[in-house]
Order: structure tokens, then C-alpha cells, then sequence
């Protein structure tokens, strides 16, 4: 029985059951808890996105292009080997970050973090590995730029559900045992916070 189907049933202006109606309710039946844990989910992202957006638009169009590229350098040096879904879910983890209080604010503070003591003690690798950043392969380049602003803009569902971490899958890292495992996609593993 739907929500509202329920609420009319409880205000006493329709019949009190389905055998009074005459009618059932055919197809898939969801509970009322994984309807309104969609919703939840749902208004969450529809807010997140328009308060970043909204924040990026109050900023100077320099800062708006600096998030930018920030975030397509991430995806070009992490994932511009990748499928377009690979490409997309590396970017949907630096917006998750900055959406998650345990870390920065922003693309480039999120993209840039760590690092500083030590060299390899980046949260992106290529970040503090000791060589040029620099975009050598500019098809690749317009491409990461391409798939950043779909990214930054709201534009693309996250396909990793909310994945803060990620790790190529010829590796094994000791925190991912720390976290619960989300999906493949292309070359990498992404992973969630455990829930409390």
C-alpha cells in the first residue's frame, strides 16, 4: 500500500481495505524505509549540488576555473587510461570529499591534501611523486577537462555511491580493511565510510 494511498486510507474518506475496493496493487511492493531512505538520498545530493554550485557562482570566475583544474588534473593523472565511468567516479570522489567534513572545503584543497613531510604521503599520488604535472597528452587533457565539468556541475549521477576512497585493484592497502567496499569500476576499487 503506498503513502499516500495509506494516509487516505487513515483519513476515513475511502474504503478501510483493498477487499472493500476491489482492488489490489499489482507490481513491485517497497516498504516505506527504502522509500523514504531514496528520498533522503535524493534531496541530499539536489542540496549538496546546489550550495556548491551556488558557492562556486559567488566566487570569481578565477577560483571557478582553478576548482576546475584541479579537478580534471585529478582525473587526468588518476584515471585518463579509464573508461568514461572511471573517469566520472575518480571525479565523484574529490566532490564527495568536499562535501564530507572530514575534509577540506574545496577541489583543489581536497586534490592537493597531504604531502608536505614526505614525499609519496599524498591523498593523490601523483600529486607529490616528484615529477611534472603537467597534462603531456592533450586529447587525454581535453578530456579529463570534459569530464571535470560534468563533474563539478552536477551534471552525472555518482556512480560509486558515495565512495570516498579508491585504490587501482593490483594493489591491496592495509586501510581498505578500515572501510566497506563499493564497486569496481574500470581499474579501481572504490570504497565507503562504515556506517555507525
Amino acid at each position: 500500500m503506498g503513502f499516500w494511498r495509506h494516509r487516505w486510507l487513515k483519513s476515513g474518506d475511502g474504503p478501510a481495505t483493498e477487499a472493500e475496493s476491489g482492488q489490489s496493487e499489482p507490481g513491485l511492493k517497497v516498504g516505506y524505509p527504502v522509500i523514504l531512505a531514496l528520498g533522503v538520498v535524493i534531496a541530499y545530493a539536489l542540496i549538496w549540488a546546489l550550495v556548491y554550485q551556488t558557492k562556486l557562482a559567488v566566487q570569481n570566475p578565477v577560483a571557478v576555473e582553478q576548482e576546475l583544474a584541479c579537478l580534471a588534473l585529478n582525473i587526468y593523472h588518476e584515471a585518463r587510461g579509464e573508461p568514461s565511468a572511471g573517469k566520472l567516479a575518480v571525479g565523484h570522489v574529490v566532490m564527495n570529499r568536499v562535501a564530507d567534513r572530514r575534509f577540506p572545503d574545496s577541489v583543489c584543497a581536497v586534490v592537493k591534501q597531504g604531502g608536505w613531510l614526505r614525499l609519496f604521503g599524498c591523498q593523490f599520488s601523483w600529486w607529490c611523486d616528484g615529477r611534472s604535472d603537467d597534462p603531456s597528452e592533450m586529447p587525454a587533457w581535453q578530456d579529463s577537462m570534459q569530464h571535470a565539468r560534468k563533474v563539478l556541475w552536477g551534471a552525472t549521477a555518482d556512480p560509486t555511491n558515495g565512495a570516498l576512497w579508491y585504490h587501482a585493484d593490483y594493489v591491496a592497502p592495509a586501510w581498505r580493511k578500515s572501510k566497506v567496499t563499493g564497486p569496481k569500476i574500470g581499474k579501481h576499487i572504490f570504497y565507503l565510510p562504515p556506517t555507525p
